[in-house]
């Protein structure tokens, strides 16, 4: 029998981002290098005990405004554009341009190959307007709220830990949410795949200056309150 003075079990949630076709080689349109090699990783982690397994996925309209192809004579990656809020218009953000990515109900929008789907509790969608851009899984650029926060309060959650792609846009912002919404946040950083590798320094810096704790493998039990 279980002593009665022992603390009550840590409640985990893990939050895998967009691990999506479109990101992956060889086929994706936005391609990780190295996020196909993150597949068994993440399976592993998806067998853990974990209290809530969550993904995140774009899904985003065909005329999306973060789209190159949206804009005549723009170019992906090089080209931005200004947003504003339909909610208040005189707010404006600017914003990437990248190629056409996770349309709706498209091949390159579904969950990876191979990644063992059947373990989440959910999908969290992300960037279903076409006005707004939304890289974290908990907000739009402009505040609006997804539901995730909701979820991981109903489910009790205390602690977070976020892999997956890409680190130095949509992991980086939803991990750096988690925290602003009170969450111990934690990115395992073995199973983080990069669209440019060599921004990962800087990007940790980030993290870690946001309250993000940046995590081994080994770490991970201990952090969990599993060991």
């Amino acid at each position: 029998m279980a002593d009665a003075k022992q603390e009550p079990e840590i409640r985990t949630a893990l939050i895998v981002v967009d691990m999506q076709e479109d990101f992956l080689t060889p086929n994706g349109t936005l391609p990780v290098p190295t996020g196909r090699s993150l597949i068994p990783s993440i399976n592993a982690l998806l067998a853990q005990p974990f209290t809530l397994k969550l993904a995140t996925k774009d899904w985003h309209p065909a005329d999306h405004i973060s789209f190159a192809s949206s804009h005549a004579g723009a170019t992906p990656f090089s080209s931005t554009t200004t947003l504003h809020n339909p909610l208040n218009p005189s707010e404006k953000l600017t914003t990437r341009l990248w190629p056409t990515h996770c349309v709706q109900n498209t091949p390159g929008a579904e969950l990876a190959d191979g990644l063992a789907k059947e373990r989440f509790h959910g999908v969290v969608n992300k960037g279903e307007r076409k006005e707004v851009e939304m890289y974290s899984a908990f907000q739009d650029a402009f505040g609006q709220r997804s539901g995730l926060g909701d979820w991981l309060k109903r489910e009790r959650i205390e602690r977070v830990l976020v892999v997956g792609i890409a680190g130095e846009y949509c992991v980086l912002e939803t991990a750096r949410d988690a925290v602003r919404g009170g969450w111990k946040t934690g990115l395992l950083e073995d199973v983080v795949g990069c669209v440019d590798g060599s921004r990962w320094g800087e990007v940790k810096g980030e993290l870690e200056r946001a309250g993000v704790e940046i995590l081994k493998g080994e770490e991970m039990g201990k952090w969990l309150g599993w060991e």
